[in-house]
């Protein structure tokens, strides 16, 4: 398939407390920094399409808990436990991703690179080489010094717009931002559990074959596999598109947050406008993912770079 580049102006949106993240940080301290990161994740979409849908949910768990800075990534250990140990984040995966990239990046350029900014260069890659928008990430992420899972509260799937849209508001993303970005969609999976009661019993807002459709897979439960998925966009599942919008638009929304942007006053015009213009989608989802990258990061001296992802840098004796 051929990749159609859309490049993105984003300066605009950023406020200028943001001043030492910028594009092209490591131009000099590690030129190599985002070949190295893309290399990894071009080797991974080899043979896991799915490694898309992976990244972009890291990216918004991390994002969306004390912001941007690689706190998702801390292991438990026997002292405390992270955030990787929080009900919402137990199934998120491509940490073995984010700790290979890493591995070439020490390498090459010790302690340059932060893991938050792995993070956010590979989830654009992702994007990209998935069909999506190619678009300049300004980096200089720190990482930071706390994960605490008593922290994660992260909007489900079973929320409204409304009361979904509290927490996208609380961090500074406008309506039309959680539109966007819940546009993420497109690509990845739901467990049964998490729309089980929209097949179940009659719901109006679900289109009748794809309700017989999933009741068929997570009919099909096993003790090896007692909570199916169900692919989120039933038209191009691996492919960063405007798909989603259209599906939503036919009530073949899987969640029952995704099937009410469509039907909610609040959402439905963003959500038509997106399946009517897919190059409105490329430009706006970059935007989006741009302003997301930048919540509550840290810069200059504060927080650190991790050597290892997974753990905090050993203290300094004073």
């Amino acid at each position: 398939m051929r990749l159609k580049v859309t490049f993105v102006l984003f300066l605009w949106i950023l406020p200028l407390a943001l001043a030492n993240l910028r594009v092209g940080f490591y131009r000099r301290s590690c030129p190599n920094a985002e070949s190295i990161v893309r290399a990894a994740v071009r080797r991974r979409l080899t043979r896991d399409k799915s490694i898309t849908a992976a990244l972009l949910r890291m990216h918004f768990h991390d994002c969306f808990i004390r912001g941007c800075d690689a706190s998702i990534l801390i292991d438990s250990n026997r002292k405390s436990s992270s955030e990787k140990d929080a009900g919402p984040n137990l199934t998120v995966r491509g940490f073995d991703l984010i700790d290979e990239a890493k591995k070439a990046l020490e390498a090459t350029c010790p302690s340059k690179v932060s893991c938050a900014d792995i993070i956010t260069l590979a989830t654009r890659d992702a994007v990209f080489l998935s069909g999506g928008p190619f678009y300049f990430v300004p980096t200089g992420r720190r990482d930071g010094l706390v994960s605490d899972p008593d922290e994660v509260n992260l909007p489900g799937p079973t929320l409204t717009v409304s009361e979904a849209f509290q927490a996208f508001r609380a961090k500074n993303m406008s309506m039309d931002d959680m539109v966007t970005l819940l546009g993420a969609h497109t690509v990845g999976v739901a467990h049964c559990s998490f729309f089980l009661d929209r097949i179940t019993r009659p719901d109006p807002t679900m289109d009748r074959g794809l309700a017989a459709k999933l009741r068929s897979i997570c009919g099909a439960a096993s003790g090896s596999n007692p909570d199916p998925t169900a692919f989120l966009d039933q038209a191009t599942p691996f492919a960063v598109d405007n798909q989603f919008f259209k599906q939503i638009g036919l009530k073949r929304g899987v969640m029952k947050i995704d099937q009410e942007l469509a039907n909610d006053p609040l959402s439905r015009r963003i959500v038509s406008g997106f399946a009517a213009n897919a190059t409105l989608f490329r430009t706006r989802f970059a935007q989006a993912m741009v302003k997301m990258g930048n919540i509550q990061v840290l810069v200059g001296n504060a927080g650190e770079i991790r050597k290892n992802c997974r753990v905090f840098n050993p203290r300094r004796r004073i």
